[in-house]
């Protein structure tokens, strides 16, 4: 149902977000790029949503380097969650600065709807976790842009993310993890962990509530759900995956459409006009707006 359409519920995305962490359910949380995907992705039976950076620039024409401003990502996010109506992990990089920025970037994000907050401890212009060439900031000036961003939140989780393992080694990786979750972090990130060993080692050294990245051509070996619970995962993303196939699949429709001059093969494969209009509630803003004609109200 459109947000124009719906009530809210009263409960904080914060909130919801916590009780569902707290079913004891491992969460896939697929990532969406624009406020039509969340529909689609709520209404398939979805229970909340991430907002990736890297989905973000690309659907910006960008790479993913941190050249998105604060308010492109603030504005869209109200989109999104207007949209769904649905708690969102939101990505916000490195937090836009160093931690006195980290305090405004959680606090226009959380007004903005963003149920949970990730920060990351790489030095910009940042790079996608699993490429190399990466670095990052000292684990004191990353705990401190942890606890600036607890400190900011009302109900907000906030997520802390470390790319050092592929740096510095799992030691490295695991010291930051406690001392994020001593900064306060809701939950930790290990980014581009290698194999289900290491997933499993840095959940039993870190512990609390774990979040794992299943993006695709990446380090990180394919695991399902149900494995990541196994190993100590409370959270699953698949930060990219939808943008990836809507890509694709756009490339091969205009690639048809440009050799044959008609799109008749692919209407098997469309989202009919039914289809669309039954997703975005069409025919209930008809209804309101007939209902609010004056013509048609007694006099």
């Amino acid at each position: 149902m459109s947000w124009m359409l719906e009530n809210d519920s009263g409960q904080s995305y914060g909130a919801r977000l916590r009780g569902l962490i707290d079913s004891g359910k491992t969460l896939s949380v697929p990532g969406v790029h624009n406020p039509l995907t969340g529909m689609i992705a709520r209404r398939v039976g979805f229970d909340a949503l991430y907002f990736s950076g890297a989905a973000f620039s690309a659907s910006l024409g960008i790479p993913d380097i941190g050249l998105f401003t604060l308010d492109e990502l603030t504005q869209a996010l109200r989109w999104m969650v207007k949209a769904s109506n649905m708690p969102f992990i939101v990505d916000a990089d490195t937090g836009f600065g160093e931690a006195l920025n980290v305090v405004r970037t959680v606090k226009d994000l959380e007004d903005a709807g963003a149920a949970a907050i990730q920060i990351e401890d790489q030095v910009l212009p940042k790079r996608c976790g699993h490429l190399d060439g990466k670095t990052v900031v000292s684990p004191e000036a990353f705990a401190e842009k942890i606890a600036a961003a607890v400190g900011a939140r009302k109900d907000t989780l906030i997520i802390a993310r470390t790319d050092v393992r592929a740096i510095e080694g799992m030691e490295s990786a695991i010291k930051r993890g406690i001392m994020c979750r001593e900064a306060g972090a809701d939950i930790i990130f290990p980014e581009a962990m290698q194999s289900e060993e290491e997933f499993r080692t840095y959940a039993e050294a870190v512990g609390g509530t774990m979040l794992a990245n299943m993006t695709e051509f990446g380090k990180t070996p394919y695991l399902s759900a149900d494995q990541f619970r196994d190993l100590g995962y409370q959270i699953v993303i698949f930060p990219v995956t939808t943008l990836r196939v809507a890509n694709k699949i756009t490339e091969e429709l205009l690639i048809d459409i440009k050799n044959k001059g008609t799109q008749v093969d692919w209407l098997e494969r469309m989202q009919t006009r039914r289809e669309l209009y039954d997703l975005i509630d069409y025919e209930r803003y008809q209804e309101i707006d007939a209902d609010l004609s004056f013509d048609k109200k007694p006099k």
